[in-house]
């Protein structure tokens, strides 16, 4: 529960200090992680469920949801031991070592990754899962057509959901 409280309480002051004025002054805001992430790792992962995860959200973050969001599928032994040599690397060059959902479980990477493809499952309009596992240059050509695809629907008015 305090994980999931101090999360929620970066994400708010982010959108308080960040994101809200951004988004008044009609910016684009690129996160790499959201509510979703949350839900997933602390409602999945955690077992916290997802219904305290979305009701802090509502409460903490305004309900504020992104237009879009790219969810990066992948086997996730691959994602978690990809995660480890990253936080090897930044320990070597003096950096933190971000390595605490890193040092968890199969099961709970399972949970996690059930909770991420159940989320895309809810929110097809607005979450697109695309292949990590296919090379860099073809993951990084569907993202892009997907980002174009979804900006100019917004810019005529449009929505995708």
């Amino acid at each position: 529960m305090a994980e999931l409280a101090l999360m929620f309480a970066d994400r708010a002051q982010h959108l308080d200090e960040l994101i809200i004025p951004a988004l008044h002054r009609g910016t684009w805001v690129l996160c790499d992680r959201f509510t979703d992430s949350s839900e997933a790792y602390q409602g999945g992962g955690r077992e916290l469920g997802s219904a305290l995860v979305m009701e802090l959200h509502r409460l903490l973050c305004r309900d504020l949801r992104p237009d879009l969001t790219i969810l990066m599928v992948s086997d996730p032994a691959a994602s978690v031991a990809r995660a480890r040599r990253r936080n090897v690397q930044q320990v070597l060059v003096n950096q933190a070592d971000e390595n605490r959902f890193e040092q968890e479980n199969r099961a709970f990477y399972k949970r996690v990754h059930e909770a991420y493809l159940a989320i895309a499952d809810r929110e097809p309009g607005r979450m697109v899962k695309v292949d990590a596992r296919e090379p860099v240059a073809t993951v990084h050509k569907k993202i892009v057509q997907i980002v174009d695809e979804k900006l100019g629907l917004l810019r005529q008015g449009k929505s995708m959901g």
